[in-house]
Order: structure tokens, then sequence, then C-alpha cells
């Protein structure tokens, strides 16, 4: 995705959870709510001198899988047979054609700056993502869309900051759940909606700190705490 696309992405995601578009530039939601998670980053390809995006970077080489291919097409990864009389040998002959690749993306589209990502579409800076689509810094998710920051979950939509949770949907800052709807700041939790600040409950809907409200006392409250969450992000302006 490019610049434009990510923004429009993100405006679709806030959104979706708190009710209007990101404030934000590509930088500072890195800063704000990718600051833990594991992505991809940038290295040189050996080949052309270009940047790319690895998931790993403990390689001394890297090659995109686009040369890696032309490679192949064109000269051939295999090699003649040389002697070999010590380690040494087979260790500078495999330096030679050890090249990381980078940049793997299978029958996807619209992908960027992202690394081993399957069948998906509109991917901007993730890695090991499947069957995803509208999805920004994210680690280790499937069957999701129009997701931001989240990791080793699947099954979400319009979601920031989701991590090893399943079913989620218009929610922030979720852990270690499922059937997570509408809600803010949950932990350990099951079949929540419109619920904030709660953890180890399930089958609830309208509690803030595991205390059940009224549906009009809770919505009062919630307003005011999308204010407070939103004035975080808006320091940066």
């Amino acid at each position: 995705m490019n610049d434009k696309q990510t923004k429009q992405v993100l405006d679709e995601i806030f959104m979706g959870i708190f009710g209007q578009n990101c404030s934000l530039n590509i930088e500072q939601v890195i800063s704000e709510f990718a600051f833990d998670i594991k992505l991809p980053n940038k290295v040189i390809d050996a080949v052309d001198g270009k940047e790319t995006w690895a998931s790993s970077i403990n390689s001394n080489k890297y090659i995109t899988q686009t040369n890696m291919r032309k490679y192949e097409e064109y000269k051939g990864w295999m090699r003649s047979k040389k002697e070999i009389n010590s380690l040494d040998d087979i260790l500078k002959l495999w330096n030679k054609i050890n090249y990381t690749t980078t940049e793997r993306i299978y029958d996807s589209i619209n992908v960027s700056k992202s690394d081993t990502i399957y069948n998906c579409e509109n991917i901007y800076r993730s890695q090991d993502c499947r069957t995803c689509k509208n999805t920004i810094l994210t680690d280790g998710c499937a069957n999701s869309e129009y997701i931001l920051a989240c990791q080793r979950s699947s099954n979400s939509s319009y979601c920031i900051r989701v991590d090893d949770s399943n079913n989620c949907s218009n929610s922030y800052s979720v852990i270690c759940s499922a059937k997570i709807s509408n809600s803010f700041f949950i932990q350990d939790s099951n079949s929540l909606h419109e619920c904030m600040f709660c953890s180890h409950i399930a089958n609830r809907r309208y509690c803030i700190a595991n205390m059940q409200f009224e549906k009009e006392e809770y919505m009062a409250i919630k307003t005011e705490v999308v204010k407070w969450i939103v004035s975080q992000f808006t320091n940066y302006n």
C-alpha cells in the first residue's frame, strides 16, 4: 500500500472504534501503537543495492523474492562441481549463494514493506499474516481485516492492539480474550459487548472495571473515556 491508501485504512479503523479519523501520521502511529510489535525491518538487497524488508535481520546478505526468482530464471542457482578439501572450502562456497530472501509474498496483492504474507490484500509493514485485508503494523494474524498493531490473533475486524485473541471487533487493547466487541482495555475475558477496563469475566455487557452498569450510564461514561483515549493521540499535534 502507498501512504495515501495506508492513511485511508487508518481512518477506517479509527472510525470503527472511536468514531473519528486518525489524526496521526504513520511514524506517530508506529510510536503510539506498534512500539513492542515485531515488524519487518529495512535491509539492503545485496544484488541491486535497493532497500527491502525482512522479518529476520540476522543475515549477512539479503535478496528480494523477485530478484531471487530472476536469478534462477536467467542464471540459475546450481553451481558446477568443485573440489572440496576442507570445511572452510564448503563455507566459502556456501557464502556465495547463501542469501536470505526478503519480501516473501504469496498469492497477495497491494503489499508493501512486509514479509511472509499469504493470501492477503492491502497490507502495510506486517509479517506472518494469512488471509488478511487492510492490515497495518501487525504480526502473526489471520482471517482478519481493518486491524492495526495486532499480534497472534485471528477472525477480528476494526481492532487496535489486540493480542493473543480471536473473534474481536471494533475494540481497542484486548489481551488473551475471545468474542469481544465494542470494548476497550479487556484482558482474559470472553463474550463481552460494550465493556471497558474488565478482566477475567464472561458473558457480560455494559461493565466497567468488572462492575455492572445500566446502558445509559455506561454510554455516558464511554463518551468520556473515548475523549480521554483520543486526547492521548492529539498530544502529538
